[in-house]
């Protein structure tokens, strides 16, 4: 069915990475490695916060949110990638193409929602830590998970559906290597307008404003560190946050070096490079990051580990 040289899309092809063919194996069994360490590493972490009762707390809660998040996360464009990679096959259904969409944009927003949430979490404990419970109420906090999830899918699954009224020309390379909604965009024959200014509007709401809130969140905490005359005190408060901070800076500083801050030569090595970053690096390095920096994960693993050789 063909109508003013528009056509029925019934598949795209991802361009995927610039990588020279006889590179291609060689960041196969890298891609793969990273993958089997993210879904690893937050598997850890999450079996963990379910097994130990001590971990059984409002941090560790979004902690183990977030972990399922960046599984998730990483799990929706990597199978994929290495797939067509080991494949040489980069064709992906109309489809396919909507739903990878769709639970990317659920899961990385989940990751802004839940990245704001922890850092008031800290921001409450450090600058009043004795009415933490009656701010941070565990009901409160459910409530507030559960209403970022409900978010995150009604915002993901508008932006399908005006996705999905789009017509596309007989042009179908996507030049990434996941269906991004922006390369995308560029693909449509129809009027994109609507799509763009929704993305500019709730684009704000769903990742500027969270990011301002990690912000002013972060300026308090520094203010009342300021005002820590024990050094024990502020090496405290720099070990509670410096965790969050590291996950905060490697998801945020990418994202706003690709779209917040483009260069005239957006080629497709840059957005490749730095998709990756937020993409495959930083769901692989979160799990680390706390378990590494977070004495209570580590007296956690060792406790798990020493109840399984006792009831062995």
């Amino acid at each position: 069915m063909v109508m003013d040289n528009q056509s029925v899309i019934t598949q795209f092809l991802l361009l995927g990475l610039p990588i020279a063919p006889k590179h291609q194996h060689l960041f196969y069994a890298l891609f793969l490695a990273m993958h089997l360490t993210t879904i690893l590493g937050n598997l850890i972490i999450i079996i963990l916060i379910i097994l130990d009762s001590h971990l059984h707390t409002l941090m560790y809660m979004f902690l183990n949110n977030l972990s399922f998040s960046d599984l998730c996360f990483s799990s929706v464009t990597m199978p994929k990638l290495l797939q067509n990679m080991q494949s040489q096959d980069t064709s992906i259904s109309y489809a396919g193409c909507l739903t990878q969409m769709y639970f990317f944009m659920v899961f990385a927003d989940m990751e802004n929602f839940l990245l704001v949430v922890m850092a008031y979490d800290r921001y409450v404990a450090i600058c009043f830590p004795l009415h933490y419970m009656s701010i941070m109420s565990t009901k409160l906090c459910v409530y507030v998970v559960v209403l970022f999830w409900a978010l995150t899918v009604f915002y993901s699954m508008l932006h399908t559906l005006l996705m999905a009224r789009l017509s596309f020309c007989e042009d179908n390379v996507i030049a990434h290597f996941f269906c991004d909604i922006s390369a995308l965009l560029k693909l449509a024959c129809s009027d994109i307008y609507i799509n763009e200014l929704l993305i500019f509007i709730l684009g704000g709401f769903v990742v500027v404003i969270p990011f301002l809130l990690i912000v002013v969140s972060y300026v308090q905490i520094l203010s009342s560190i300021l005002k820590l005359s024990s050094t024990q005190g502020i090496r405290k408060v720099f070990s509670t946050c410096g965790s969050h901070l590291c996950v905060v800076s490697l998801f945020y500083g990418t994202i706003i070096g690709l779209y917040l801050c483009p260069s005239a030569n957006n080629s497709t090595m840059k957005v490749a490079s730095m998709s990756l970053m937020y993409t495959v690096v930083t769901p692989m390095l979160n799990p680390f990051i706390y378990s590494l920096r977070n004495r209570d994960i580590k007296d956690a693993l060792i406790r798990v580990l020493c109840k399984k050789k006792i009831t062995m």
